[in-house]
């Protein structure tokens, strides 16, 4: 305090030395002292709320960006685990779509097969459908008959007479060719 004196007095009053500075402590009067107390309570009251709300703020904020970061945790988590089935059901497709392409060909090739067999069954019957043949299965069936009727209404009864004439016509033409063939 007395630089502070002493300066002001070299700058405003040349010539005037400060040797020293006494300060009394002042007699303050109760009812102010006891007013500036209060003061310095209620200035203190609001510090401290101040701080508590700015401590408020903080946590609150704080509670907030932990929230944020743990639901982008989640989402990761889930668009992973989303990923993850996709990935695991286009595998499982990709699958089936196999298994289905190699059914279709064995399929294709049995029913090739097949078809085959039958084409070559059809040219072999095609080449036994003779005469001699068909007269031999005639014969056959009539022979595997186990009751045999003696009479002369009974084949009329049994047999269509147009078969029986169309055979007994193919049989008599084939003993004459064979006569003339020994002839």
């Amino acid at each position: 305090m007395k630089d502070a004196l002493q300066g002001d007095c070299t700058r405003y009053a040349p010539g005037i030395e400060i040797i020293s500075v006494r300060v009394t402590k002042p007699k303050i009067p109760e009812s102010i002292r006891r007013n500036f107390e209060q003061m310095e309570e209620e200035r203190t009251k609001v510090l401290i709320a101040i701080e508590k709300q700015r401590v408020v703020e903080k946590e609150a904020e704080t509670n907030k960006k932990m929230a944020i970061s743990e639901a982008e945790k989640v989402a990761n988590v889930s668009k992973i685990l989303m990923e993850q089935k996709l990935m695991e059901k286009d595998s499982v497709r990709k699958q089936q779509e196999i298994e289905n392409q190699i059914y279709l060909a064995q399929e294709k090739s049995f029913a090739d097969a097949d078809f085959y067999r039958l084409l070559k069954e059809a040219e072999a019957n095609k080449l036994k459908l003779t005469p001699q043949f068909l007269e031999l299965k005639f014969i056959e069936a009539i022979a595997d008959n186990t009751k045999i009727f003696f009479g002369e209404k009974i084949p009329n009864m049994f047999l269509d007479q147009r078969l029986l004439g169309n055979f007994l016509q193919q049989l008599s033409r084939n003993v004459s060719e064979e006569e003339k063939s020994t002839i």
